[in-house]
């Protein structure tokens, strides 16, 4: 699929029913675009099967009950359209995107009690989300910003404004020649990606973040669990940055990510070990399965 997202063939579901592509369109007013009132979830499918799709869902709905915007279809229902939106663009390997956002009403500011609660979702086929990364191991650039506290905004539910920080770190990540940015949390503690959580392996061991201010990702979760299964020991905890230093692995795991290696961070050096691929070899089957 080449050319702009606004401009493309194939067909969009909208708040109900399967529209051209080019016509799934809102109202420049919409709540969601002056004031961030929008949650969203990515998603992958295999082989027409979409890799816990139901989990995905359920959280699309718990994210919208965060932001005080409940979404106004069950997950029986979010799921069936995310299975039209693949049969209609004859879709079996793709990226899925639900999204729910207030869209134009009668409020046009802080406020929204009154605006509908609109919903879409979309499907394309997306490669490897960071290229050649995905084999030799990324580049990450450390942000200058951090993740919130949770007192500060809803941390856990996966909305557009907590992304406004990864854009700009990306960005600048990239203009370094970084495939990413790793954030530290509002302590000081690693915390994860612009858009993936982290993990790193030390004489056999895998640390990872205590996801306590950032998402807690379902692919981190599988991770965990597909690593466990094994017997490798797995430490959920704060993690200096300093330690970096004496970690000899790291990889990323989200939706498009997927399991990542991870090559270099600021001034610190992994290598793309045996753990880290099999981990990536294991969810790969374990998503086609």
């Amino acid at each position: 699929m080449e050319g702009g997202y606004d401009d493309r063939d194939g067909f969009i579901w909208l708040d109900g029913k399967l529209v051209p592509w080019r016509e799934a369109n809102v109202h420049i007013l919409s709540h969601a675009m002056h004031y961030a009132s929008s949650v969203f979830e990515g998603e992958r499918a295999y082989g027409g099967k979409i890799f816990l799709s139901r989990a995905h869902s359920e959280r699309l709905r718990f994210s919208g009950d965060q932001l005080d915007m409940p979404i106004p279809y069950t997950v029986d229902e979010i799921e069936a359209a995310k299975y039209k939106v693949l049969k209609a663009n004859n879709l079996t390997d793709a990226y899925v995107r639900a999204v729910a956002w207030r869209g134009a009403g009668p409020d046009m500011g802080v406020s929204s009690a009154r605006n509908p609660v609109r919903m879409a979702v979309a499907a394309w086929e997306w490669g490897a989300y960071y290229g050649g990364a995905k084999f030799k191991g990324a580049k990450l650039d450390i942000s200058k910003w951090k993740r919130p506290s949770p007192e500060t905004i809803p941390v856990h539910a996966k909305a557009a404004g907590l992304y406004m920080i990864c854009t700009t770190s990306k960005h600048a990540a990239e203009a370094k020649g970084c495939s990413d940015a790793l954030f530290m949390d509002y302590r000081g503690y690693v915390a994860e990606a612009t858009g993936a959580n982290i993990f790193f392996v030390q004489d056999g061991e895998v640390h990872t973040p205590l996801a306590d201010c950032f998402l807690n990702g379902l692919t981190r979760q599988t991770v965990i669990g597909m690593l466990k299964d094994r017997q490798i020991k797995v430490q959920e905890r704060r993690i200096e940055p300093g330690e970096m230093e004496g970690f000899q692995q790291c990889w990323l795991t989200g939706t498009a990510a997927e399991v990542t290696p991870v090559g270099q961070i600021g001034d610190y050096n992994f290598e793309v070990g045996a753990l880290t691929r099999e981990v990536a070899e294991s969810y790969e089957k374990l998503v086609r399965a």
